[in-house]
């Protein structure tokens, strides 16, 4: 089985994800998107599959654009990310699937993204379609801030900036929950506690083991579908009445500080589903 590890800067993540490779003496070529030149007019690669762990989205689907295209299995694959990389794709896939996600709108002008936030009430939360880790993530509590945000966003020169993503805001109790899914199974799942409204890890979230229930299984395992399947980590809000909503799906996941804290071996169980994607090709 010869693996390529599409990357750039090695993150905790992906040391351990080429340790157990080396553990297991499984043949690997690391990719560097900083470095790496791709002919475009090539199809032959000398790999059996293709696991994908760029920092860059845009990176990481043309990548596997080209290796899709060239007949080589990926982990994830090209739509996976595709729909990962993009909120609104990710919201759009969760409501055509029938899976409870929070209040959302969208707009393309300052203007009517100001009546929009009036529309669904104060607090809302607004998030740039594209991005991560919480960057740009703003919660508006009334029409000033809202008015001071929005003109920003419309300066900024990108045109994702004046696409306006307008989320319900949950009233989360002081944490959310992120649970991993790989293949057709859940693994484990773990709180993301703050006292700051966002609760990621990558922003001082403290982590802490979260019990499997059925219906966090089953919102997981449908999300996952949803986008496509593969390796992805699901982001759900409870709400006071105590539902639980899909806000967001991962698809390059970070899971550094949720291997101890699940018990879950989640490197392992990363390299065993990309060599079964690898054999389903041989």
């Amino acid at each position: 089985m010869r693996i390529a590890v599409l990357c750039s800067r090695i993150r905790a993540e992906e040391k351990l994800l080429l340790m157990e490779l080396e553990r297991r003496g499984l043949e690997y070529v690391r990719i560097d998107d900083r470095e790496h030149v791709f002919d475009l007019h090539a199809h032959n690669y000398p790999f059996d599959v293709v696991l994908e762990r760029a920092i860059q989205h845009s990176r990481a689907v043309y990548m596997l654009k080209i290796f899709e295209d060239a007949g080589l299995p990926t982990v994830n694959s090209h739509r996976v990310a595709v729909t990962c990389g993009d909120k609104f794709l990710v919201t759009q896939a969760m409501i055509h699937a029938g899976i409870p996600t929070p209040g959302c709108l969208l707009a393309f002008t300052p203007e009517s993204a100001l009546a929009g936030i009036e529309q669904l009430g104060y607090p809302v939360v607004l998030k740039p379609v594209v991005g991560s880790w919480g960057r740009m993530v703003s919660k508006i509590n009334d029409r000033d801030a809202a008015e001071a945000v929005l003109e920003h966003r419309s300066v900024l020169g990108n045109y994702q900036h004046t696409i306006f993503y307008i989320q319900e805001y949950i009233d989360k109790p002081g944490r959310d929950i992120r649970s991993f899914v790989i293949g057709d199974e859940c693994i484990g799942a773990i709180y993301r506690s703050s006292d700051h409204w966002i609760t990621n890890t990558a922003r001082g979230g403290h982590a802490s083991n979260c019990p499997l229930t059925p219906e966090l299984i089953d919102l997981s395992l449908r999300a996952a579908q949803a986008i496509g399947g593969g390796v992805v980590a699901i982001d759900l809000l409870e709400t006071k009445d105590g539902r639980l909503l899909v806000n967001e799906v991962n698809y390059t996941m970070e899971f550094r500080n949720s291997i101890e804290t699940t018990g879950v071996d989640i490197p392992a169980r990363i390299i065993d589903y990309v060599l079964a994607v690898g054999r389903g090709r041989l």
